[in-house]
């Protein structure tokens, strides 16, 4: 059988006509005109081409996607959010497995090739969330790639047992170990900090660690990552997702937070968060902070919002950040598309010759205008293989 797939009567990110033929899942060919013989070809009615969106942060364990609407029931605190899930959890009747399903579908449709998301383990819940996302991941290999953290959501040091499910969790399958507000959650930021940098070290694996906490807290919590990421030798593998208080401190008091996460390798992961400050990304990314987006919760017990296009959460970055030109628009796309790649590590990300065939079509004149209208993508390539048309998956199941 012949894999091959050849596009026509496409533009790139410049506007430039362009063809792309992919063979084996790579990017064989691409210009104004490519040597396709004996391949048909598919007209792409002159839509733009984009490599595959990335979501850096997401909890596909916890989505309702696929259930009936469940109206939000928990409180506007963290405590009672937590608490609402756990009590959710174990009537809903859709197991995780088919619920990450779900969403990755919604993922894939919006042109997401790949993501890191975060899954809740602790005594009480075992292993059980990480085991349903691997098995949807193994499901949904040939459209996305996932990467996985073993999330303490519950805390560390306050759910004695959590750092043993933690290590459980990397023999299982998991990718990175994650941490949650050392000080608002654990109240020990030494205690929290030290051990999940001791383990991520004995294993040899990358952290990502929630970061709610604001103002001074969260200031001197981000000092603390830092520093332990340099005493750990683990530059380029540490991400702080959130972040908030470096966009709700003095300007003065961030800058060399700043400076100090970029001198570091530390990574930082915003989501366009209603309701508390966004991390300044922009001057993050201008000092050489890496900053990449993803979409958090997606209508779930915490929040109701989402379906999983990055294209509209870029916008998100986009809007919270008084964002207004071309350029800075293409800035919130390359927060939720190049940037991500590289902080998830995908290798030949990107669609010139040689690079896995992972993107998809969108009938927009530019980058700019993608990113502000998000319009239904016209097709989704994944591996080299079409998985979805006009909003609608195809991909077997």
């Amino acid at each position: 059988m012949d894999d091959a797939l050849y596009l026509t009567n496409l533009r790139d990110a410049k506007g430039a006509a362009v063809e792309i033929l992919v063979r084996e899942g790579r990017i064989a060919a691409k210009g104004k005109s490519v040597d396709a013989e004996g391949v048909s070809g598919i007209d792409g009615h002159g839509a733009l081409v984009l490599p595959a969106l990335v979501d850096s942060h997401l909890h596909l364990d916890k989505s309702l996607a696929g259930l009936p609407w469940y109206p939000h029931a928990a409180g506007p605190d963290r405590k009672s959010r937590i608490d609402t899930e756990k009590q959710m959890r174990d009537g809903l009747p859709l197991s995780v497995a088919a619920r990450a399903g779900n969403l990755i579908e919604r993922l894939v449709v919006h042109g997401t090739g790949h993501c890191r998301t975060h899954i809740d383990v602790d005594p009480e819940l075992g292993l059980a969330s990480l085991e349903g996302v691997l098995e949807a991941r193994e499901r949904y290999s040939h459209a996305i790639t996932v990467q996985t953290v073993a999330f303490p959501q519950s805390g560390v040091l306050t759910c004695p047992g959590t750092l043993d499910v933690m290590e459980e969790a990397l023999r299982a399958g998991a990718d990175l170990l994650g941490g949650i507000d050392p000080a608002g959650i654990d109240g020990d930021v030494d205690g929290q900090l030290d051990a999940i940098f001791n383990l991520a070290e004995k294993h040899g694996v990358g952290i990502d660690i929630h970061l709610h906490d604001g103002g001074e807290t969260g200031a001197a919590e981000v000092a603390a990552i830092v520093e332990r990421t340099k005493v750990h030798g683990m530059q380029g593998r540490v991400a702080i997702s959130h972040g908030f208080c470096l966009g709700d401190i003095a300007e003065s008091a961030a800058a060399p937070l700043i400076e100090a996460m970029a001198g570091a390798g530390v990574a930082n992961i915003t989501h366009a968060p209603g309701g508390t400050s966004i991390p300044p990304v922009k001057q993050m990314h201008e000092a050489g902070v890496a900053v990449a987006a993803g979409n958090d919760g997606i209508r779930d017990s915490w929040c109701p919002y989402g379906d999983g296009d990055m294209l509209e959460r870029a916008m998100l970055i986009g809007w919270r950040s008084n964002f207004r030109t071309d350029p800075d628009l293409e800035l919130a796309h390359h927060f939720a598309s190049r940037a991500g790649a590289d902080l998830l590590g995908v290798a030949n990300y990107g669609l010139d010759v040689g690079c896995r065939a992972d993107f998809f079509t969108i009938p927009t004149e530019t980058v700019a205008e993608a990113v502000v209208r998000h319009p239904p993508r016209s097709l989704v390539v994944h591996a080299g293989h079409i998985i979805a048309r006009n909003g609608i998956y195809e991909g077997r199941a």
